[in-house]
């Protein structure tokens, strides 16, 4: 018996979305089709996706804008990681009876992601551990830490007011 939908799991480079979710409701009705690589070419994804009803998007890579959406006649459900994402135009899906949905924030990736990168470059974390793998020596440079230094924002979004709470707040 054939199943009646096709999904498409796009930019899975990390091989990991039919790990972490509980994916035996959906086989019974659809066949699952991963793709690890990004394609940037319209025709080339339109070639790719044409056959699928369903496609989720796990990272903003495939951009879908009204002209690519207009080439996939058989997608119903366009879904995406997060709330957010600037790569889908959800007015020309939905203008075409697409349905676009997403999943809530798992945690606060980004805003920790931040503060890891503003750690390694006050603490010179990437060059120490260069020099130490050439085989030279460790702590060549001097950290600047954080304690009683000034954190400046320019904007006080979702994510700048998260990463402030992170650096002088509790919630």
């Amino acid at each position: 018996m054939s199943k009646p939908h096709r999904v498409a799991i796009l930019d899975d480079y990390q091989n990991v979305s039919l790990k972490f979710g509980n994916w035996t409701p959906i086989e019974k009705h659809a066949t699952i089709t991963v793709f690890n690589d990004t394609l940037l070419s319209e025709h080339d994804l339109v070639a790719r996706l044409k056959p699928f009803t369903i496609i989720c998007t796990m990272r903003e890579r495939t951009r879908f804008p009204a002209s690519l959406l207009k080439q996939l006649p058989n997608l119903k459900l366009l879904t995406t990681t997060g709330m957010g994402n600037r790569s889908l135009d959800i007015r020309a899906a939905n203008a075409q009876g697409i349905v676009v949905a997403g999943t809530g924030g798992a945690g606060a990736a980004t805003t920790e992601h931040t503060w890891g990168l503003i750690l390694g470059v006050m603490r010179h974390i990437a060059e120490e551990d260069r020099n130490t793998k050439e085989g030279g020596v460790w702590q060549r440079t001097i950290p600047t830490g954080l304690k009683g230094r000034t954190f400046g924002l320019i904007g006080l979004g979702h994510l700048g007011q998260a990463s402030a709470k992170y650096y002088c707040c509790k919630d």
